[in-house]
């Protein structure tokens, strides 16, 4: 059993939970409950019915579509950026701060990186505009593929939950 409430786990993603129970949240282990709460906080903001697998970001979730076991990535307003597998930044559109003046948008001058050496791509989603990701390479570098999560071993092992099922899995 949580030693937290529903309520408290949405305050936390709302960003309205005291600090005192923040920062004890953060630095107790979690537990299979609270991931639960998290999983249903986060659920019922959304608007449409496919079910969230594996939030990846704040907007971003790894989700199995209604009435089948295929796996997408998702962003909160409905827009699928493709498989859960595939780099979701080949879909979302990117913008690149490569040159003083945008980056001056976001540092003061003389404060900037040297473009020659780093980069700003900032990835949005192509239906609802929301910034997914930024990432912050050398100009030359290709996109990043943050990363394929082992979401079997994370619901077997960490959680100690049932896999959710998918397509070929």
């Amino acid at each position: 059993m949580s030693i937290y409430t529903q309520d408290q786990i949405d305050k936390l993603v709302e960003g309205k939970l005291d600090w005192d129970t923040t920062l004890r949240m953060l630095t107790m282990p979690k537990d299979a409950e609270r991931f639960q709460m998290y999983l249903d906080t986060l659920q019922r903001r959304l608007d449409w019915e496919d079910r969230i697998v594996l939030p990846l970001g704040p907007h971003l979730h790894i989700v199995q579509k209604a009435g089948s076991r295929q796996w997408v990535t998702k962003c909160e307003c409905g827009h699928e950026l493709g498989d859960w597998k595939d780099n979701w930044k080949l879909h979302a559109h990117i913008y690149v701060r490569e040159d003083d003046a945008a980056m001056s948008e976001v540092y003061p001058t003389l404060m900037a990186p040297d473009t020659q050496w780093q980069v700003y791509r900032e990835y949005y989603c192509p239906q609802c505009a929301t910034m997914l990701d930024v990432e912050a390479p050398t100009p030359w570098y290709p996109v990043i593929h943050d990363f394929e999560p082992d979401i079997d071993a994370f619901y077997r092992d960490w959680m100690g939950l049932p896999v959710p099922e998918r397509a070929g899995g």
